[in-house]
C-alpha cells in the first residue's frame, strides 16, 4: 500500500507545491565542508565519532547518528558544523530534551537565524507558557522556505495567547493574498474565531474553508464540531456523510466511527492558542509529506507534537515517515497510540498490520487483522491484507480461504476490487485448478480492462499453455503499452512471439527484457531459447547458464541444465568447449 495514500493529506498538495517551489525541500541534514572533513581527521576520536555519525545518516540511522555526532560534538564543543549536525539530528529524531540546548547555542554562535533551531525554541517557549520570550523569537525567523508560510500562523495564534484576537487576524494576514493558501488561511481564521468564542466570524471562515467542494479530514472534523456546537447537527451529518462517501476507497477510515462522530457534540479540533499552534505545524508538516520532503516534514510534526502531545493525525504522519523509510518498530510506537482513536484508529491498526509483516512478525499480524474481521463483519479490507500476507508466504490454500472470505462481504465487486480477484487467481495459480485462475483474470479484467499486471499475467499463462496466442498477444501489447518500461511484461511479449514463430522479433524483445532484468532467471532462459532458435548457439548457452546460476526454482534449474546438457552433447562445434568457458 502506498504509504503516502493518506485521503486527508492528499488535498494538501496546492500547500506542498508552493512549499517546493520555496525552500520546503532541502534535505534536512546539511553537508559538511571539505575542510572540516579533513580537519576531523587530525582527532582520532573525534574523527572516528563523526564519520559514525556521517555513515549512520547516510543509512538513515538517525538515532545512531545523533549519539555519534553528540559524541564528536562533545569533543570539539566550538564546532559550528558539528552542532548544527547535533542538533538536526536529535530533533529529526524526536529527541527534544537533547536538541533545546543545541538550539540556543546554535542560536548564539554563527548561525543566529537557523530557522529551526528558532522555531524549536518558540514552540518550546509556547508550550511553557513563556508568551513574550517566544514572541521576540519570532522576529528573527528568516521570511524565505517554509517559514515564510509558518511565521504568519505561528504570529497569529501567539497573538491570540496573549489576548489579543484582532491582532491575530492581522498576523494571518499575508497568508490572505497568497495564490493557493485560502483554504489555508480561512481555516486557521476559522478557528481563532472559534477559541476567541466569535461565534459570527467562524461561521463565515468555516464556510469559506469547506467552498472548494474537497475539504480534508481536519477540515471536516473542525467545521463539524463547530455545527454540531451550534445547533447545526444536520449540516454536521451531511458534511460528514459526504466526506466519507468521497474517500470510500482508502479503506482508512473507519466509517462507523465517523457517522458516530457526526451524531454527537463534538469537542471543537482546537480548543486553545497552543493547540491551534500544533494545528498549524501539521498543516506544513503533511504539506511538506506530500511533496516527499520527509525529512522537514517529520521535524514539523515533532514540533506539533511537543505543543499538543495527544494528536492523532501528526502522530499518524509521523508514524507514516518512519515506516516508510523502514523504521517499523519506531513507526509501531505510534500507530499503537494512534490505534486508540475511534477516526483513525482503524487506518493505524492496518498499518500496524503491514509494520509487523516487514517486521517478520507475520503472525501478530495475522492475528490483528483476523480481530479488525472479527469487529467488523462488514468490512473487507483486514480479510483481504490477511489474505496478501498468507499469498507472500506462500499459503496459498490459507490466501483462497481469505480471499473467499473478503468477497462475501463485497456485496457488488467495483473497479477497484481486481485486485483481490488478481490476488487469489495468483493463488490458483500456483496450487489449481488453472481454470479457477483464469477465471478470476478474467473477471478482474471485467472490472478494470487496462490493468497491466492482469493482462500479462493472463497473456502468458494463456501464451506459456500454447492457448488463445492471437488474443494472448493482443494483451500483452497492451499491456507494453501501459508499462512501457517493464522488463517483465517485456518478456511476455517476447515469449509469445516466439512461441507463435516470430524468432527475429522474440530476440529483439527479450534483449530489450535483459537489458531491463539482466540477472532474471526466467528472462534469461527465454532469450536463450530465441538465441538457439536464430542460431545464435554460444550466446543461448551463456544465458542458460546465468539463468541457472540466478534460479531458486529447482523446476526452472532441471529444465535449463537439461537444455545445457542436450545442446552441448547434440552440436558438435560447442561439445568441446569446458564449462568455465560458457
Amino acid at each position: 500500500m502506498n504509504l503516502r495514500g493518506l485521503v486527508w493529506w492528499r488535498k494538501w498538495l496546492w500547500l506542498g507545491a508552493m512549499l517546493a517551489g520555496t525552500g520546503g525541500t532541502l534535505a534536512l541534514m546539511p553537508t559538511a565542508p571539505a575542510a572540516r572533513d579533513t580537519e576531523a581527521a587530525t582527532s582520532p576520536l573525534r574523527a572516528g565519532s563523526y564519520l559514525a555519525g556521517r555513515f549512520a545518516q547516510h543509512t538513515d540511522d538517525w538515532m545512531a547518528a545523533a549519539d555519534f555526532m553528540g559524541d564528536a560534538l562533545a569533543r570539539d564543543p566550538d564546532d559550528a558544523n558539528l552542532l548544527r549536525r547535533a542538533f538536526l539530528l536529535n530533533l529529526g529524531d524526536g529527541r527534544i530534551p537533547a536538541a533545546l540546548p543545541l538550539a540556543r547555542r546554535l542560536t548564539k554562535q554563527d548561525d543566529p537565524n537557523a530557522p529551526l533551531a528558532i522555531l524549536l525554541l518558540i514552540v518550546d517557549d509556547m508550550a511553557a507558557g513563556r508568551l513574550d520570550d517566544a514572541d521576540g523569537r519570532l522576529g528573527q525567523l528568516t521570511t524565505d522556505g517554509v517559514t515564510k508560510y509558518a511565521g504568519p500562523l505561528l504570529a497569529g495564534w501567539l497573538a491570540l495567547a496573549k489576548g489579543h484576537p484582532k491582532d491575530a487576524e492581522t498576523a494571518l494576514a499575508p497568508l490572505e493574498a497568497v495564490q493557493g493558501l485560502h483554504v489555508l488561511y480561512a481555516l486557521h481564521r476559522a478557528l481563532i474565531a472559534d477559541v476567541a468564542k466569535d461565534q459570527e466570524a467562524a461561521a463565515h471562515w468555516y464556510d469559506e474553508a469547506t467552498k472548494d467542494g474537497s475539504p480534508t479530514l481536519r477540515v471536516v472534523q473542525a467545521v463539524s464540531s463547530f455545527l454540531q456546537r451550534t445547533g447545526h447537527s444536520d449540516q454536521a451529518q451531511a458534511l460528514y456523510t459526504t466526506f466519507a462517501k468521497d474517500n470510500a476507497d482508502g479503506g482508512l477510515l473507519d466509517p462507523s466511527a465517523l457517522a458516530e462522530e457526526a451524531n454527537i457534540g463534538s469537542a471543537p479540533a482546537v480548543s486553545s492558542a497552543q493547540e491551534g499552534m500544533a494545528e498549524s505545524l501539521f498543516d506544513l508538516a503533511s504539506a511538506l509529506h506530500q511533496e516527499e520532503s520527509d525529512e522537514m516534514a517529520v521535524v514539523y510534526a515533532r514540533l506539533a507534537l511537543i505543543l499538543r502531545p495527544q494528536f492523532p493525525i501528526a502522530q499518524l504522519l509521523v508514524g507514516d515517515i518512519l515506516a516508510s523509510r523502514d523504521h517499523d518498530a519506531e513507526a509501531q510506537v505510534q500507530y499503537q497510540e494512534v490505534a486508540k482513536d475511534p477516526a483513525l484508529g482503524w487506518g493505524a491498526r492496518l498499518r500496524s498490520s503491514e509494520s509487523l509483516i516487514r517486521l517478520d512478525q507475520t503472525d501478530q499480524a495475522a492475528s490483528l487483522l483476523e480481530a479488525m474481521a472479527a469487529e467488523q463483519p462488514d468490512r473487507a479490507e483486514p480479510l483481504v491484507r490477511l489474505a496478501d500476507l498468507y499469498r507472500a508466504n506462500k499459503k496459498d490454500a490459507e490466501a483462497i480461504k481469505a480471499y473467499d472470505r473478503a468477497l462475501a462481504r463485497i456485496p457488488h465487486l467495483e473497479e477497484r476490487d481486481w485486485a483481490i480477484l488478481y490476488g487469489r487467481a495468483a493463488s490458483y495459480e500456483r496450487i489449481g485448478p488453472w481454470e479457477k485462475s483464469e477465471q478470476d483474470l478474467q473477471a478482474a479484467l471485467n472490472l478494470s480492462k487496462d490493468q497491466a499486471i492482469v493482462l500479462n499475467f493472463l497473456g502468458y499463462s494463456w501464451v506459456d499453455k500454447g492457448v488463445n496466442l492471437e488474443k494472448a498477444k493482443t494483451m500483452i501489447e497492451r499491456a507494453v503499452a501501459l508499462r512501457p518500461k517493464d522488463g517483465y511484461i517485456i518478456d511476455s511479449l517476447g515469449w509469445a512471439l516466439f512461441r507463435m514463430g516470430d524468432r527475429s522479433g522474440a530476440v529483439t524483445q527479450l534483449e530489450r527484457a535483459i537489458e531491463m532484468k539482466p540477472l532474471d532467471p526466467t528472462i534469461n532462459d527465454h532469450l536463450g531459447d530465441a538465441y538457439w532458435a536464430v542460431g545464435r548457439k554460444i550466446e543461448a548457452l551463456f544465458q542458460w547458464r546465468r539463468s541457472l546460476r540466478e534460479s531458486d526454482d529447482p523446476d526452472l534449474s532441471t529444465t535449463v541444465r537439461k537444455k545445457i546438457e542436450e545442446r552441448r552433447y547434440v552440436d558438435p562445434g560447442i561439445a568441446g568447449m569446458p564449462n568455465g568457458a560458457l
